[in-house]
């Protein structure tokens, strides 16, 4: 009986573990290649400097609570799903926290050089650092996951840097709107 109950302890902390990993990378990832291509658009479209600022802050507030909220649902439902029935369980509070928090904290990284620089500088030294930030991110998942850092921080600095592209194109070609 003691064996069946350390299983289940190891399982049930294992599962906590990974949900919290999970959200955490999730919120740092969203966080930064959302916020980090939004300003970068709105710099390309020569939105005004103070806008730009405006925006990065007001977007991460709000995105944060977005997804803090869609977390916190998806995380309910999924364990209602595996209990069938409704569950009280702290796990989707603690996560949904945990991804508000880590989504606004992280934003400051692509948002502060437009509080602190004007918009050319703040362009370069925000896409720098937040795709510093995802390849910091990327190789501690790996490394936590028993894979190669240098693979997991280049695949999640890669496919960030493909949002800010994206946010540089869009702002490039409608500037006017």
């Amino acid at each position: 009986m003691r064996g069946r109950f350390s299983f289940a302890c190891y399982y049930f902390c294992m599962h906590r573990i990974a949900l919290y990993l999970r959200t955490v990378i999730f919120g740092v990832t969203d966080s930064l290649v959302s916020t980090v291509g939004l300003l970068a658009g709105l710099n390309a479209a020569g939105a005004p400097h103070r806008l730009i600022a405006l925006t990065g802050v007001v977007y991460a507030l709000v995105e944060a609570f977005s997804m803090a909220v869609g977390d916190f649902l998806s995380e309910s439902s999924a364990e209602e799903y595996t209990a069938r029935s409704h569950t009280a369980g702290r796990a989707p509070v603690v996560a949904s926290v945990l991804m508000f928090f880590t989504f606004v904290l992280v934003a400051l990284i692509p948002v502060a050089p437009y509080l602190l620089l004007d918009s050319q500088q703040a362009l370069g030294v925000s896409i720098v650092l937040s795709i510093l930030a995802l390849f910091v991110v990327g190789a501690a998942g790996a490394r936590f996951a028993h894979m190669p850092a240098l693979w997991g921080g280049s695949r999640m600095a890669l496919l960030g840097g493909a949002a800010i592209l994206i946010g540089i194109i869009v702002g490039t070609v409608f500037p006017e709107i």
